[in-house]
């Protein structure tokens, strides 16, 4: 529920109503009013005429007609599979419909996927081959039901934290409830689990069918359910033979018998809920490893049952969405498959036109690698920066920078892949928006807009139906003014709504009233109905031609790369807490930069130890396709031989394209879904002497790209904000040695350090040590430190909390780092909600408290509730906390 004033957004606060959420939000929900500035924000079209010429601004007219006749041109030449489209999770329904249409119903080709691609199109693909359709079988009500929870290929805690808090409240009503995560790495989700399997990436079809063999074994299986409701198990049988506990724990680096014990915890409880993401699906056997996990609730019989169930956690908005009206390569509306003559017939004949192509269209990873061969001309990228999320970074970058026209239509005009385009589209935002998104457990909400778009951005579905017609026209198409007809949005859901009828996500029962009226609604909800579905296949009839679900042959085969003598550490990518994506919104919240203010790769300590590297010291990390020069640090949540790098950043928050110039872009041959999990790299030291760190008061953001283009020039950089009642940014940087007076200059210029009538300074030539301190009225507004940066975190929090700076004065003539009295660093910031600290928390947890009493002293983990499993860890070690606190 959003807050307005004056056309501007000005609160957030979820709704109670909700069924979902009951009103609850996670730190980055909270936090969505912060992001909504319009700094940032692209406000108006702008084109260049030529590669390499800078944009200008036009108007909606000059920029829709100079892509139609861009894409006809190159249509009429090379025909219609020479341009694509690249969308995104983060559409509303209603765009993804409009953009599937004008692709496959008005230009005739199949190139348009969408970056749900890169996260859920393993879970779909595995869903359609053991259940026969893309839906998930379980909701969020199964949690409250469930007695066996497992969690595998998710830190729940911290990229579905909302969700997390339900699973915190089930276990204390339940102390029987066990909760079983698969995760290479010891998350905050695994150190609460009851049991906790760190596999080896890439290992969990081994470690699922081992599993089942001890189930097979043991006689835990729901023989009745296999027999009257499942095929495929006798084949399977044979396959199950190889995977002993034993066979598997060599696999897998899993105890055998930790494997007995899950098997017998999944099997024999009265009701077993998964829960999985994007460690089952980014992979190059990701369709197999969900399968392979779905096979376990067959067996047993953990489906269609309240508690029960396979239940896939999408990781955009709307992922759901986009896959129910078909906008990805090898779908099309309703969950018709490409393939299928009879479904291409269908929606040609709902759309009213000749044909639906036949031709494959071009999945993620095909569609860049096509744009670089030439085979694909055109491109146009709504919503998503594959600049930054896709694998591989020097290759898509390279096939963008190739391409003939390149249209990018975004919110945002600071994303990696605005570089690229020859013409910016402004899109509307989150709380400018009207239609419809559908979450994981198939339940539709109705989005509504709160303010006007910001400048002149339109709703990514006008500007799509508006280019639609104006190509048409240039096409020769007779049959445009039909195919968009449409004046408001809630018209496109109406025609969406009827392309379901008689499908299994059948919507006909359902309109933009009856959400308003009765709210968020599960699907199906065919005509007549009262209520959508809750749970699927509580019948035991699966959406197969015989309506039986199918038990996959699952093999293990591992990653698509391995490692070896010259890259001999595994990579993992995940989420943080408090980020979300590539930071475009996240990044420019100084309050959820606080917990992690710069990229890290987690190395385990003997790893460290054997490449004659600190905690905290950079590290060149290379892997077979680029490298990275990042901050390494110290963490046993790793396994010997794992390392572990956030995906969030990227070209506007480091120097380097983040850790997809790491990641490599072999597919799963089923899904096309990438393996961004895995990589195999190396990691050594970097001799970087000269460190200089820059922290000034931020009044407008419009300072951060300026500051963003200088990244590229040190072979280390950082750029983060910090600070809780004014934003202040951060800028640390390294290189084998000092840059030019001038470079410092302008860096100085652009932070407004370059004042000296508020200025103290200090000078060590012979140390190499420089420090700058501006203040203003009292307070420290800026800073910069060469050849000694320790002092750094001490500064930021007198900066953040506008501290007495009678301290800094005296500190600024020492020789040393050491901070003046009363000015200690609070440490990593772990509340993101209150803003309080690691050394506050720790000092408290030192002197005896307990987490009811931390909540109650500090008011820490008593907003969104994110940071209450570290709280519950540090409150769980004592010793070691009061150590860390002293």
């Amino acid at each position: 529920m959003i807050a307005a004033e004056g056309g501007a957004i000005t609160g957030v606060r979820g709704d109670p109503g909700h069924p979902a959420n009951f009103g609850r939000l996670c730190t980055k929900g909270a936090a969505l009013h912060l992001a909504a500035r319009p700094e940032l924000r692209a406000m108006h079209p702008e084109l260049r005429a030529e590669r390499g010429a800078p944009r200008r601004r036009v108007n909606w007219d000059q920029a829709l007609e100079h892509c139609a006749q861009r894409f006809a041109d190159i249509i009429a030449a090379h025909g219609p599979d020479s341009v694509a489209f690249y969308i995104s999770g983060q559409l509303l329904t209603e765009d993804y419909y409009v953009f599937n249409k004008l692709a496959k119903g008005l230009i005739g080709t199949n190139n348009i996927d969408t970056n749900s691609r890169l996260c859920m199109s393993a879970s779909v693909a595995g869903y359609k081959l053991s259940l026969g359709a893309d839906a998930p079988p379980a909701c969020y009500e199964d949690i409250d039901a469930a007695e066996c929870i497992f969690i595998a290929g998710s830190n729940t805690a911290f990229a579905h934290p909302v969700l997390y808090r339900r699973i915190e409240e089930a276990r204390a009503r339940n102390s029987g409830l066990r909760i079983i995560v698969v995760d290479p790495r010891r998350t905050a989700t695994a150190a609460e689990a009851d049991l906790h399997l760190a596999l080896l990436p890439g290992t969990d079809i081994a470690l699922y069918n081992a599993m089942l063999h001890v189930m097979l074994w043991e006689g835990w299986l729901a023989d009745a359910f296999i027999h009257d409701h499942t095929a495929g198990f006798d084949e399977l049988k044979q396959t199950l033979r190889e995977y002993t506990p034993d066979a598997a724990a060599r696999i897998c680096g899993v105890p055998a018998a930790d494997i007995v014990t899950a098997a017998r915890w999944f099997a024999q409880s009265k009701a077993t809920l998964s829960l999985y993401c994007q460690g089952l699906n980014q992979s190059r056997q990701g369709t197999h490893n969900n399968c392979a996990l779905i096979n376990l609730h067959l067996a047993t019989g953990h489906i269609g049952r309240a508690g029960a169930g396979p239940f896939s956690l999408t990781g955009q908005p709307n992922a759901m969405g986009g896959r129910e009206v078909g906008g990805m390569a090898n779908l099309l509306s309703a969950h018709r498959d490409l393939a299928d003559p009879a479904h291409r017939a269908e929606v040609a004949r709902l759309w009213g036109v000749d044909a639906v192509p036949a031709a494959p269209g071009k999945t993620a990873v095909e569609l860049f690698h096509a744009l670089e061969a030439g085979d694909i001309r055109a491109v146009w990228i709504a919503c998503t920066n594959p600049a930054h999320s896709m694998p591989d970074q020097r290759r898509v970058r390279l096939a963008l920078a190739k391409a003939e026209f390149v249209v990018v239509q975004d919110a945002y005009r600071n994303i990696d892949t605005a570089a690229f385009a020859d013409v910016l589209l402004p899109a509307s935002s989150w709380g400018e928006k009207e239609g419809t998104v559908t979450n994981s457990e198939r339940r539709i909400s109705r989005v509504r807009a709160a303010v006007p778009a910001a400048g002149e951005a339109r709703a990514d579905w006008e500007i799509a139906v508006d280019f639609a017609r104006r190509l048409g026209a240039r096409l020769d198409r007779p049959q445009t003014a039909r195919l968009f007809p449409y004046a408001v949005v809630e018209e496109i859901f109406n025609e969406h709504r009827e392309t379901t009828r008689g499908r299994d996500l059948d919507i006909t029962g359902m309109s933009y009233a009856l959400l308003e009226r009765e709210g968020p609604q599960q699907w199906p909800y065919p005509e007549g109905a009262r209520s959508g579905r809750t749970r699927l296949y509580a019948d035991g009839i699966f959406a197969t031609a015989d309506g039986r679900a199918r038990f996959a042959d699952a093999r293990h085969h591992g990653t698509a790369e391995h490692t070896d003598a010259r890259y001999p550490l595994h990579l993992t990518t995940g989420r943080l807490r408090d980020q979300w994506h590539g930071m475009s919104r996240s990044g420019t919240v100084a309050r959820l930069c606080e917990q992690t203010g710069e990229p890290t790769l987690a190395v385990h300590p003997d790893d460290l130890a054997r490449r004659g590297l600190a905690d905290g010291a950079l590290a060149r990390v290379t892997s077979r396709r680029g490298e990275v020069v990042v901050r390494v640090v110290a963490s046993n949540e790793m396994r010997p031989a794992q390392t572990f790098m956030a995906m969030h950043w990227g070209s506007q928050f480091m120097a380097g394209a983040g850790v997809n110039a790491l990641t490599l872009d072999a597919c799963d041959p089923l899904s096309k879904q990438p393996e961004l999990k895995h990589a195999a790299v190396r990691v050594e030291p970097i001799a970087l002497p000269w460190e200089m760190v820059m922290m000034a008061r931020l009044d407008a953001l419009e300072v951060l790209p300026a500051l963003q283009s200088w990244l590229e020039r040190f072979q280390y950089a950082a750029l983060s904000l910090f600070g809780r009642e004014a934003t202040f940014v951060s800028l640390r940087v390294a290189d084998q040695a000092p840059p030019t007076p001038e470079t410092i200059a302008a860096l100085d210029a652009l932070l407004g350090l370059d004042a000296d009538d508020c200025a103290i300074e200090y000078r060590d030539a012979r140390r190499n040590i420089a420090k700058r301190v501006q203040i203003r009225d009292g307070r420290l507004t800026g800073v910069r430190l060469s050849g000694e940066t320790a002092a750094r975190q001490w500064l930021k929090e007198v900066m953040a909390s506008a501290a007495d700076t009678a301290g800094v004065r005296r500190w600024m003539l020492a020789p040393l780092a050491t901070p003046p009295a009363g000015c200690g660093a609070r440490g990593r910031i772990v509340c993101t909600c209150l803003g309080v600290g690691e050394r506050e928390i720790l000092s408290q947890v030192a002197a005896g408290a307990s987490l009811e009493a931390l909540q109650h002293a500090l008011k820490c983990g008593i907003e969104c509730g994110s940071c209450l499993p570290e709280l519950r860890r540090m409150c769980a070690q004592p010793a070691q906390s009061a150590e860390e606190a002293a």
